[in-house]
């Protein structure tokens, strides 16, 4: 089992960023990556239909013999991990419970502001786990709608996005807040352009990094590191294919994706 491959699902090819964090801290361990593109958002769907695809996407990295799986989506975390851990025999991690444990990794953390797709807001998932662990926190949580169209379409600095991200930000700023949690798998893409942005003092915790670094204690944990010394394999696999999907791969891991295949689930 230590040299089978780690699973990843996202709606789309968001959860790359996560790919890529883990690619970083992880170099020797094979990937498959399964993107649902042909079902996105997954964010505007309700809860039920989001489980019923969660449950597909993990029957297909099943099918592929891996031996953990990563949701690599802040909204099918938020409404089915619970029910995939519970049906399925496999370690299954999410993106959020990482980004709340590093939220709360500084004692000093007491306004967290918190911005995601309007399903990840909606299910409050993050203001639950954050409540629950910390009493007397004060979180601010915002939906911000435009970031993951505009980060997709690779207008990363440009003035609409500085715009929303001033729309959606400063009433937080205004009320303190002294940790940012980036609640969805494109925003650290923003990360340079918020750093800018942000006044110093303000924390940046983002899903990505944060998840990669639990996939690696959690491997270490388990005693399922790669044996292999040479560098991991990298399989992504989209539901549906357009070009435009081929360029986000390439932005979101910093280097050519490879062959990219078609699947059904």
């Amino acid at each position: 089992m230590r040299n089978a491959p780690l699973g990843f699902f996202d709606s789309g090819v968001g959860g790359l960023t996560v790919v890529r964090a883990v690619q970083q801290l992880l170099p020797a361990e094979d990937i498959v990556y399964l993107g649902d593109t042909a079902r996105l958002p997954y964010g505007s769907k309700s809860p039920e239909t989001i489980r019923q695809f969660a449950h597909e996407d993990v029957r297909f990295l099943l099918s592929r013999e891996v031996k953990m799986i990563v949701v690599a989506c802040n909204t099918a975390t938020a409404h089915a991990l619970p029910s995939l851990q519970e049906q399925y025999r496999i370690p299954i991690i999410g993106v959020i419970e990482p980004g709340v444990e590093a939220v709360l990794s500084d004692p000093a953390a007491q306004r967290i502001g918190i911005i995601a797709t309007r399903g990840t807001v909606g299910s409050h998932a993050y203001q639950h786990e954050l409540a629950l662990r910390r009493t007397g926190l004060i979180l601010h949580a915002t939906p911000a709608p435009l970031l993951v169209p505009l980060v997709e379409e690779d207008w990363l600095d440009h003035p609409a996005t500085r715009a929303a991200l001033h729309t959606y930000l400063d009433p937080m700023l205004d009320r303190g807040i002294d940790t940012l949690m980036l609640a969805c798998t494109h925003y650290p893409l923003l990360i340079p352009v918020l750093k800018d942005f942000l006044p110093d003092g303000v924390r940046l915790v983002d899903s990505a990094t944060t998840c990669a670094e639990h996939v690696r204690n959690q491997l270490t944990e388990l005693n399922l590191l790669s044996e292999d010394s040479t560098p991991g394999s990298l399989q992504i696999n989209l539901t549906d294919i357009s070009d435009q999907f081929e360029d986000l791969a390439r932005r979101f891991l910093a280097r050519s994706p490879g062959r990219i295949q078609r699947v059904s689930l």
